[in-house]
């Protein structure tokens, strides 16, 4: 969910709200969330040679910032009518820029040194928001996205938050049914 942040406030509000009309809104309560069950997919994936650490590990660095605006910017392609992504000033300025942003709330999914996956969210009074969660192509199906969020749970529960938004076209069957299946619920919040 991209809403909470000035990048999100703006898409929602903005372009994509009059031509979806509809999104479908989600919130997990975070003392619900079942850690043991979704470790299972951070260990699998681990497994198969993959590695999860966050920007702020990685290193909150301009080429890294530029890496993972081309990671997200492939990735939102996907996204039901999504229509033409940010330049990467705006980018920065909607990302980065923002007090909801914080770096060890993205969490990166690498393959030897390659950038596969991503799973961002951001700090916001009262809740953390699921800003984007994506997947190169050739890596979906693999339970990766639901790795990377369930990796991620630790920075939510670092920053004392009880629960997490997020928000999907209605369109994005695999995201909605992927945030169900951890937990989230419908909300009209």
């Amino acid at each position: 969910m991209k809403a909470a942040s000035r990048m999100g406030l703006a898409e929602f509000s903005g372009r994509q709200a009059v031509v979806a009309g509809h999104w479908v809104k989600l919130e997990l309560d975070v003392a619900g969330f079942d850690q043991d069950r979704f470790e299972q997919y951070v260990t699998k994936c681990q497994s198969q040679g993959l590695r999860f650490m966050t920007l702020a590990d990685l290193g909150d660095t301009p080429e890294h910032r530029r890496a993972l605006y081309e990671l997200n910017k492939e990735c939102a392609a996907d996204i039901p009518e999504r229509g033409e992504f940010f330049s990467f000033d705006e980018y920065v300025e909607r990302r980065f820029e923002v007090a909801s942003y914080d770096p060890r709330g993205v969490v990166i999914a690498l393959d030897g040194e390659a950038w596969v996956g991503m799973a961002a969210t951001s700090r916001h009074e009262g809740f953390m928001f699921n800003e984007m969660t994506g997947v190169r192509a050739g890596y979906r199906g693999r339970g990766i996205s639901i790795a990377m969020k369930t990796f991620g749970m630790a920075f939510i529960e670092e920053c004392g938050a009880s629960r997490v938004r997020t928000f999907h076209h209605p369109a994005n069957a695999s995201a909605i049914a992927m945030n169900r299946k951890m937990g989230f619920v419908d909300t009209v919040d």
